[in-house]
């Protein structure tokens, strides 16, 4: 038996094969790089978007009932303090009217920056792209 040759083909095969995995390897994460490249704004624009769409809704509903207009809105002719007498009735609706006015101001207002939040994830993309061509030209 030869064994000595045995065993520098054995190493030799080896080898191959190691050489061989690294080159799959290397393919196979070139090919994902591609395949992340190509399927990102796909993604952005559709999953990506939904989700962020999703999460702005739940801003929308934490904002919703943080500041609650609707139930100051419902106890509007409920005295405020116990109080029964038109003076104390009166009072508590004048406070509940101006407290409705501004809370309804507040959710507006953050109704206008989730939704400006949700635009803004919409032009990222585009406006990076933009900047990025601005800057090599």
């Amino acid at each position: 038996m030869n064994s000595p040759t045995l065993r520098s083909e054995s190493v030799l095969k080896r080898r191959t094969e190691l050489s061989f995995m690294w080159i799959m390897i290397l393919e196979r994460l070139t090919l994902e790089f591609i395949w992340h490249v190509i399927f990102f704004p796909v993604w952005w624009y559709s999953l990506g978007a939904r989700q962020v769409g999703r999460g702005c809704w739940h801003l929308l509903q934490a904002g919703n009932t943080r500041l609650a207009p609707g139930l100051w809105l419902r106890h509007l002719f409920v005295p405020m303090y116990g109080q029964t007498d038109w003076q104390g009735r009166l009072m508590s609706v004048f406070m509940r009217i101006i407290n409705v006015v501004i809370r309804a101001v507040a959710l507006l207002l953050w109704l206008f920056m989730v939704t400006a939040l949700f635009f803004l994830w919409i032009i990222f993309p585009v406006f990076l792209l933009l900047m990025l061509i601005r800057a090599i030209t």
